[in-house]
């Protein structure tokens, strides 16, 4: 399908299906298709745009994986480093043979705070603690479950956002420094990523777009649903341009050596969708012969 073909059918699909964010399609490394559709803010009828920054939830376990990997490229831990080896949770039913391969790639079987195998109610889902108590990975600490593990770690895949929260203690722990300055300073600023971050809920900076949730009468901001700043398993906000950046970077290896990236993104878990196998490497799925997070 060529251009002229593509764009009426994208455009037609935006309207259709109402859709509100923020597009661009590249192909051979130029810009093909680019659109943005729907308000950052409803409330105002502020438009967005193709520079609005947008929270990307668990995509930000893509930076949390970049950043382990800037860890490994200096030597500072290493894929089958154990976790008992670097820090102790506190939570002595936890495996000690748990290692930062098994975390990254969904594998190590702990407990989860947040367990999308179990949670039913998305939109609604509390924790035991005020949201606004929750502004760094070691804060979540206190509503990880002291539960037995849910399997031995690398027997299987469970999607766990309580693993990339421990990454996220792993990565302060290691480098002596707060997860979000090691993130922005390590992988957004060499990337030239000058629009994303991780802002407070209360504070959005200009151009920021709200997220929504649809309720029978209507829809509500999502900004009571969720901590109060963006940790290693969601919150980051960016935009189209600077995810460009982003892999652009990380196919040029200029965020992580070649011999790591190589391994990043190979598959390591094998999980069955609609008969679709997708394989989930380090912080990127990987759908047949594509790329993305």
């Amino acid at each position: 399908m060529d251009l002229d073909q593509l764009r009426p059918r994208l455009d037609a699909a935006i309207e259709e299906h109402v859709f509100s964010g923020a597009i661009r399609i590249r192909h051979a490394g130029e810009a093909i298709y680019e659109c943005a559709a729907g308000y950052a803010d409803r409330a105002n009828r502020i438009p967005n745009t193709v520079e609005t920054r947008f929270g990307i939830a668990s995509g930000t376990k893509l930076f949390t994986a970049l950043a382990i990997g800037k860890l490994i490229g200096s030597g500072k831990v290493a894929l089958d480093t154990r976790l008992r080896d670097i820090i102790d949770l506190g939570f002595p039913q936890y495996s000690e043979e748990i290692t930062i391969r098994h975390l990254l790639t969904h594998t190590s079987g702990i407990p989860d705070y947040y367990d999308e195998e179990k949670v039913s109610d998305f939109d609604g889902f509390t924790v035991a603690v005020p949201w606004s108590e929750l502004r760094g990975p070691r804060d979540y600490l206190a509503v990880f479950p002291d539960e037995p593990m849910k399997f031995t770690p690398g027997e299987r895949f469970s999607y766990s956002n309580g693993g990339y929260i421990t990454l996220g203690i792993v990565i302060e722990e290691v480098s002596g420094r707060s997860y979000r300055d090691f993130v922005e300073s390590e992988i957004f600023e060499p990337a030239g990523m000058s629009r994303s971050g991780y802002f407070a809920m209360n504070r959005l900076p200009e151009n920021t777009a709200f997220g929504y949730v649809a309720e029978d009468d209507g829809w509500r901001t999502n900004i009571y649903d969720l901590p109060i700043i963006g940790a290693s398993d969601g919150g980051a906000f960016t935009t189209v341009g600077d995810m460009t950046k982003l892999w652009n970077a990380f196919w040029a290896h200029e965020i992580l050596p070649e011999e790591i990236v190589n391994i990043f993104t190979m598959p390591h878990s094998e999980v069955g969708s609609e008969g679709k196998t997708i394989h989930y490497g380090h912080g990127i799925w990987i759908y047949d012969n594509g790329r993305g997070i």
